[in-house]
């Protein structure tokens, strides 16, 4: 039932930060685990951050200490801040919504990090 949009991807320096946001659309949402993923040309997909409908998260090792995963359930957003950003976290990242025997991913957006 989840509908998901993100934003705030762009072209950013090393070291720099960004906040991507996942907005969603439709009934249910804090019942949903949310995740954020993403993918580079060539490679999988791979998780980022996770965070469960009760507020646990879990992160890659390749981005723990620079990224954040949050979820506002009133505004049915979700968020990922990037800090520190790396050349190799450049990639389309995506918002996913899941539960048990459910999935929705959003479009992406595009995170590009070179000087």
């Amino acid at each position: 039932q989840v509908q998901l949009v993100e934003s705030g991807g762009g072209l950013v320096q090393p070291g720099g930060s960004l906040r991507l946001s996942c907005a969603a659309s439709g009934s249910f949402f804090s019942i949903n685990s949310m995740a954020w993923y993403r993918q580079a040309p060539g490679k999988q997909r791979e998780l980022v951050a996770d965070i469960t409908s009760g507020g646990s998260t879990v992160y890659a090792d390749s981005v723990k200490g620079r990224f954040t995963i949050s979820r506002d359930n009133a505004k049915k957003m979700v968020y990922l801040q990037t800090n520190n950003l790396k050349p190799e976290d450049t990639a389309v990242y995506y918002c996913k919504a899941y539960r048990s025997g459910y999935e929705r991913w959003g479009q992406g957006t595009q995170v590009t990090v070179s000087s």
